[in-house]
């Protein structure tokens, strides 16, 4: 008797951890159940991928959806919806809130703000801070817990620890790898007289390439002493990248499109549309954060997704705040650098699925296998595209790749089996639930 599934994905080409080729996969219950000739089976549905490539579904381990307290930029549906226009099928979303995801209470309501809501997968790291430093071990264990996110620079009240003592407290009471925003504070405080009114290319001046090494070293240091995982998010320099080579065993980096793709010469072009926190650098560093890529020391991408509105980024810099969209742009803007030949569609799906699934220990995601969820990033490698604004799912409603032509566009994004988007449209009502982590999952 052939067998029958709930959905059959067939004539595509799956990319995967073991290699590239044309293969037909099988879904049941919303997890994978076979992959291989499924031409004599049978399915609920079937959907043709033929001339298509099957990606493991793409994670974005750092992202901004604001909600709750600053939902006029975004919140948890626009910012998934965003997701899952650009085949993104699974969020982790910062604790940087109002208020602040940094105790149980707080990490539960945005659990059950996003649960049947968020069109997409979730995790929500949870912030470390001096108050809560001893209970970090328990709170990274909550279901839906990313993890703990720490901020060395770049932020205000409860969530700025940048001190060396105040990360070690943090670090000596994980257990799971912790992320960190690596900008060293007491250097930023020093040269904040460097920002030039109005300029915004003014901006990596003053937040140069020795506030991120500085602070990426003396985490390190502190790790080894707190025998912690760190992982280090959005490197934006070549001398972060040549540290980090000697240092693997104990720190993970991340890097994000907008580091790998825009220079220092895009701000006359762009102004403060593109400033960040680190900073988008000169070609050098451009460069250095790509030979990590290819040299693997770079371990995921993640978008650091963090809208603004357009009246926000028209302040005169340095009023003017730091982050920009990026969730509904990653796989497209890597898409087309994989054409260009910049990096292999394998590299791609290892950064982007392996990686977090390797990474974050995530249950049952990050690979087309059986057993695993079924998420999948359904692409045409071929297909040559325009990104525009009028496309933005995010609230924002803008792109810093406003204009930008790409070969290489997300056709489809399945989430547990259910066809969420499809040709530009959300065509299943939110579904996301919380990914569930193998460091972290409950007795039964």
């Amino acid at each position: 008797m052939a067998a029958t599934y709930d959905l059959i994905l067939t004539g595509g080409t799956v990319a995967n951890h073991d290699g590239v080729g044309r293969r037909d996969v099988g879904v049941t219950g919303g997890r994978i159940a076979a992959i291989g000739d499924l031409s004599r089976a049978s399915a609920g549905e079937t959907v043709d991928c033929t001339g298509l490539h099957i990606l493991p579904g793409v994670v974005d381990s750092q992202v901004h959806f604001r909600e709750p307290g600053l939902e006029h930029k975004e919140d948890l549906e626009t910012g998934s919806r965003a997701a899952v226009l650009g085949g993104v099928t699974t969020v982790f979303e910062m604790p940087n809130t109002n208020p602040l995801t940094t105790s149980e209470a707080a990490l539960a309501d945005k659990v059950a703000r996003a649960t049947n809501r968020m069109h997409c997968d979730f995790a929500f790291w949870v912030g470390g801070t001096r108050d809560n430093a001893a209970d970090v071990g328990e709170l990274e264990r909550l279901p839906g817990a990313a993890g703990i996110k720490v901020f060395m620079g770049s932020s205000t009240g409860d969530l700025l620890v940048e001190d060396d003592g105040g990360v070690f407290s943090i670090l000596r009471n994980t257990r799971r790898r912790a992320a960190f925003h690596s900008e060293d504070e007491f250097r930023l405080r020093e040269r904040a007289g460097l920002r030039v009114q109005g300029d915004p290319a003014s901006h990596p001046v003053w937040r140069d390439k020795i506030a991120a090494l500085r602070c990426t070293e003396r985490l390190v240091s502190v790790a080894r002493k707190a025998r912690a995982r760190i992982h280090v998010l959005h490197i934006s320099t070549a001398e972060e990248i040549a540290f980090l080579r000697d240092h693997k065993d104990v720190a993970t980096c991340e890097a994000t499109p907008h580091h790998l793709t825009l220079t220092a010469d895009d701000y006359e072009r762009l102004g403060t549309l593109i400033q960040m926190n680190p900073p988008v650098r000169a070609s050098r560093h451009r460069d250095g954060v790509w030979l990590g890529v290819a040299d693997g020391v770079v371990d995921v991408l993640g978008s650091d997704h963090a809208p603004h509105t357009l009246e926000e980024k028209a302040k005169p810099y340095p009023a003017s705040p730091s982050g920009m969209t990026g969730v509904q742009t990653l796989v497209p803007i890597m898409l087309d650098h994989v054409n260009a030949g910049r990096l292999t569609l394998e590299r791609f799906v290892d950064l982007t699925s392996h990686g977090p699934n390797r990474l974050f220990g995530m249950a049952g995601k990050g690979r087309i296998a059986a057993g695993y969820d079924a998420d999948f990033t359904i692409v045409d490698l071929k297909r040559t595209e325009t990104i525009a604004n009028a496309q933005a799912g995010s609230r924002a409603g803008w792109t810093p790749y406003d204009g930008k032509r790409v070969t290489g566009w997300p056709v489809g994004a399945f989430v547990r089996g259910a066809r969420i988007m499809w040709e530009g449209e959300i065509v299943t009502p939110g579904r996301g639930r919380p990914v569930r982590f193998s460091e972290a999952l409950p007795i039964e």
